[in-house]
C-alpha cells in the first residue's frame, strides 16, 4: 500500500497531524494505523463487572482512538509551562500560540467554553504564599475541562470528520517494524494477526503515546535512531475528601504544585487531580496494572484525587528507566495479587500495613473499590518513597488536612515517556522520512502538548505541497 503519509497511533498527536493536514488544504493521503479500536468501540468491562478484568490483547483505557487521555480526565492545560520540554524545542512563545490555536478547535467540536483556574485572585495569592513557605512552587495553568464522558463525544466528532475528508484508518492493526532504505525510513510493517501490511511513505509519523513508549524506545535501539534516555516517573495516586480540597478546587481546580524534598531534591510535582473524581486501573503489556484518575463533567464523588509523582534521572551505565519503572510496578502488583495497592498515610508513617477493615472505617472510602490493602513502602524504592513522603507534608502546609492519617495512597502511578528522542525544530528524526511525535517522543507529557505536536506536524508536512 502507498501513502504519502502513515501515521503510527491514533493519539492527540496523530489526530492533529492528520487534522493539520486537511484544514490546511492538503490534498495528500494519510493513512492512520492504530491498535485500539474506533472510540465508539472502546468500552471498559468494569462498568458492568466493577472489577478489571485485564482485557486481552490490549486494555480499552489505554489503547485506541483518542489514546489514554480521552479515557482518564479529559483536561486541556493552557498554559505551555505545563505539558513536558516541547516549549525547549519550538521556542515558548510558539508552544503557547499553538495551544491557543489547539484549544480553538477543541471548542469548534465541543469542548465547555468554561475555562478552569480563573479568577479569585485574592485566595490564588494565599495559596501561593502559603506554597512558597512549604517550599514550593505554584504553576499557574488555567484548565479546560472535557470530562471523560464528554472528551469520548468530542474525539468521536474528530474522528468523524477526519474520515469524511480521506483519512484512511486501520483499526486493530499493530505496528512490527519499520520500512527501512539504508538511513530512510520507508514506511511501516503492520499486522492485525491475519493480515500483515507493509504501508510505504514519504512521512512516517510515530505517535504511540505512554502505552507505545517502552516499544519506541527497543525501536530506537535497534535502528540507531538517535535517542537518550529521559526521565521516568514514579509516584502515587493520593485521595482525600472533597472537604479537604474545598478551596483549592474552586479557586484553581487542579494545584500543580512543584518541590525539590530533602534530603534527595529530585523533582516531585502534583498532576492530574479530579475533584469529585474517580480513582482507576489501566493495564500495559505483560498485565502490568497501574492506576489513574477518572473526572467526569456529570458523575460526582465525595472525593478529590491526584497524582504525585517522583522524577528519576539516570546517568551513566544504566540506560533502561522505562524497565526499572515497569519493575517497581511489577513488585506492587505481586504484592496486591495483580490489582492497584491501597494504603493509608498514617499506616506509612507508623510503619505498618494497611487492612481492608480499617479502610471501612474511615471517612475517606476509596472510589477504587477493588484496590488491595496492603503495605506500598514493601515494594516502592526508597528515594521515592521519602520524597512522596516528605512532599505530601509540605502539602499539608497549603492544604491542611491533605496529610492526614486517613489520606490514601493508591500504587503504583507510572508515568512511560522516558526515552527522549532527538529531532529538529522540524521533528525530523536521524532516519529521513521519520518523525516521532507525542508522549511517547519523550518531549510532551498530556493531551494539549502532544495536541500541538501534531498541529506543528500536520503544517510542515502540508506547506511542503506549495
Amino acid at each position: 500500500m502507498n501513502a504519502d503519509v502513515v501515521i503510527v497511533g491514533a493519539g492527540p498527536a496523530g489526530i492533529f497531524t492528520a487534522l493539520e493536514m486537511i484544514r490546511k488544504g492538503s490534498h495528500q493521503k494519510i493513512v492512520m494505523v492504530e491498535k485500539g479500536q474506533a472510540v465508539e468501540n472502546r468500552h471498559c468491562p468494569k462498568d458492568k463487572t466493577h472489577k478489571c478484568v485485564n482485557c486481552k490483547p490490549y486494555c480499552h483505557i489505554t489503547t485506541g482512538f483518542s489514546g489514554a487521555g480521552a479515557f482518564s480526565d479529559g483536561k486541556l492545560s493552557l498554559s505551555y509551562e505545563v505539558g513536558g520540554d516541547l516549549p525547549t524545542l519550538i521556542g515558548e512563545d510558539l508552544a503557547q500560540e499553538t495551544i491557543n490555536y489547539a484549544d480553538q478547535i477543541y471548542l469548534e467540536f465541543g469542548a465547555d467554553e468554561h475555562i478552569e483556574g480563573l479568577g479569585h485572585e485574592d485566595e490564588r495569592k494565599e495559596i501561593r504564599r502559603r506554597a512558597i513557605q512549604a517550599g514550593l512552587k505554584l504553576v499557574d495553568c488555567p484548565i479546560r475541562h472535557m470530562g471523560t464522558e464528554k472528551a469520548q463525544d468530542i474525539y468521536y466528532r474528530i474522528e468523524q470528520y477526519l474520515l469524511q475528508n480521506g483519512v484512511e484508518m486501520y483499526f486493530g492493526y499493530e505496528c512490527s517494524n519499520l520500512i527501512l532504505e539504508g538511513d530512510e525510513c520507508k514506511g511501516v510493517s503492520v499486522s492485525n494477526g491475519k493480515t500483515d501490511l507493509e504501508i510505504y511513505a514519504k512521512h512516517t509519523v510515530v505517535a504511540t503515546g505512554r502505552r507505545g513508549a517502552d516499544w519506541l524506545e527497543k525501536l530506537c535501539a535497534e535502528h540507531n535512531i538517535a535517542h537518550a534516555p529521559g526521565t521516568v516517573d514514579i509516584g502515587v495516586r493520593v485521595e482525600v475528601r472533597n472537604e479537604v480540597m474545598e478551596t483549592v478546587n474552586r479557586v484553581l481546580y487542579e494545584s500543580k504544585l512543584v518541590g525539590y524534598p530533602k534530603p534527595f531534591k529530585n523533582k516531585v510535582r502534583t498532576f492530574c487531580q479530579n475533584p469529585g473524581g474517580f480513582v482507576s486501573q489501566e493495564n500495559y503489556d505483560n498485565n502490568l496494572a497501574v492506576v489513574n484518575g477518572h473526572s467526569y463533567k456529570e458523575r460526582k464523588s465525595d472525593n478529590t484525587n491526584l497524582s504525585i509523582l517522583c522524577s528519576h534521572n539516570f546517568s551513566v551505565p544504566f540506560n533502561q528507566p522505562i524497565a526499572y519503572a515497569q519493575k517497581v510496578g511489577e513488585l506492587t502488583n505481586m504484592l496486591a495479587n495483580g490489582q492497584i495497592l491501597v494504603q493509608r498515610f498514617g499506616d506509612i508513617l507508623d510503619g505498618k500495613r494497611t487492612w481492608q477493615k480499617e479502610l471501612a472505617q474511615s471517612n475517606i472510602r476509596p472510589t477504587l473499590p477493588d484496590a488491595v490493602a496492603g503495605d506500598i513502602t514493601a515494594a516502592m524504592p526508597y528515594r521515592a518513597m521519602m520524597n512522596i513522603i516528605n512532599f505530601i507534608q509540605a502539602m499539608d502546609y497549603v492544604v491542611p488536612g491533605f496529610a492526614s492519617y486517613e489520606t490514601l495512597l493508591y500504587s503504583p502511578e507510572l508515568k512511560f515517556y522516558s526515552n527522549r528522542v532527538k529531532m529538529d525544530t522540524d521533528f525530523n528524526t536521524s532516519l529521513k522520512g521519520l518523525h516521532c511525535l507525542g508522549d511517547s517522543s519523550g518531549w510532551t507529557r498530556g493531551l494539549m502538548m502532544a495536541s500541538i505536536m501534531g498541529v506543528l506536524m500536520g503544517r510542515k508536512i502540508a506547506a511542503e505541497e506549495n
